[in-house]
């Protein structure tokens, strides 16, 4: 089928596109560069460098024709969304509310949704957190996934277009950028790999659910025929320190200096972790990689670049 992945340039966005292309589907991306690369797109998907604000995203859903349509492109920042709300909304809520309606009009079949686990969720009431527990989120970020999670719901019921949504947890791996945006696998791996210092917001205590990228972009392979109007988690269904991943990294990368401690990051959730068990339910998805294989892939690649 063919298939439509807005920020098929960045991080995640481009490991779906691999996934997707390896199992044989046709893949438009749209990305503007902003965050993503270049050298991330797949050669043999068809690619438009625009921004998908653009009033010329309505000529390439009309002209391509996509069976689905897989949103990625985002403001992810959360740092930023609590400076700039309304920057944030326009991103991560009119813009894709655009994108829906230009779905509805030109009979996209399914639109799936990236939402984040690790931000709609706030400080959990219980651990793991499951697709039912409450959404309750500490940052405009996540205010923002949730409410276009919602827009979904609607246009569902009023216009019949299918959804799933994939929420995320912190995704690591291969082509994350450690000077933008980052998760902390990416920044320290960077640091480490440069004789950097490295410095830890907060305590380090801090637990999230930390999943391989390759993991999570075969999530969106399996919702294509399934999960209608459903809502998943991926995870590993329990939490790591960012202290064990300083430590994780520190072994692999030979890196001799010991982490130095800053404050911690405004709207952030301090213990987090999903259960996915539902998505290995129904879609048969589980992580098959563990943190130390992923976090030695990571560094790898990361060493890699350096040579090239």
């Amino acid at each position: 089928m063919k298939i439509l992945v807005t920020g098929g340039a960045g991080f995640i966005g481009s490991h779906v596109v691999d996934v997707y292309v390896e199992a044989g589907h046709e893949v438009v991306i749209v990305d503007d560069l902003s965050s993503g690369r270049l050298s991330n797109v797949n050669p043999k998907a068809r690619f438009y460098n625009i921004d998908m604000r653009s009033p010329e995203m309505r000529e390439i859903i009309a002209s391509e024709k996509p069976e689905v349509i897989n949103h990625h492109a985002a403001q992810i920042d959360v740092r930023l969304s609590m400076k700039d709300p309304q920057h944030d909304a326009d991103l991560n809520i009119l813009s894709p509310i655009k994108l829906a309606e230009l779905a509805i009009e030109f009979g996209v079949r399914k639109f799936i949704h990236i939402s984040s686990g690790g931000a709609v969720y706030g400080e959990p009431v219980y651990l793991p957190c499951d697709e039912k527990h409450p959404v309750q989120p500490v940052c405009f970020y996540g205010a923002s996934k949730y409410t276009f999670e919602l827009y979904l719901y609607i246009f569902k019921e009023s216009s019949r277009l299918d959804y799933s949504i994939i929420r995320y947890p912190n995704v690591y791996g291969p082509r994350q950028d450690p000077n933008g945006e980052a998760g902390v696998v990416a920044i320290f791996t960077g640091q480490m790999l440069s004789n950097q210092p490295v410095t830890i917001n907060g305590t380090g205590e801090q637990v999230r659910d930390f999943v391989f990228v390759r993991d999570c972009a075969r999530a969106n392979l399996l919702v294509l025929n399934s999960g209608s109007g459903k809502v998943y988690n991926l995870g590993c269904n329990h939490g790591t320190t960012i202290n064990q991943v300083y430590s994780h990294l520190k072994k692999i990368t030979n890196y001799p200096r010991e982490a130095a401690y800053g404050p911690a990051k405004p709207g952030e959730t301090f213990k987090i972790y999903l259960d996915a068990s539902l998505a290995e339910k129904e879609l048969g998805w589980r992580p098959t990689v563990d943190l130390e294989s992923g976090l030695t892939s990571t560094v790898n690649y990361f060493k890699e670049i350096e040579l090239r």
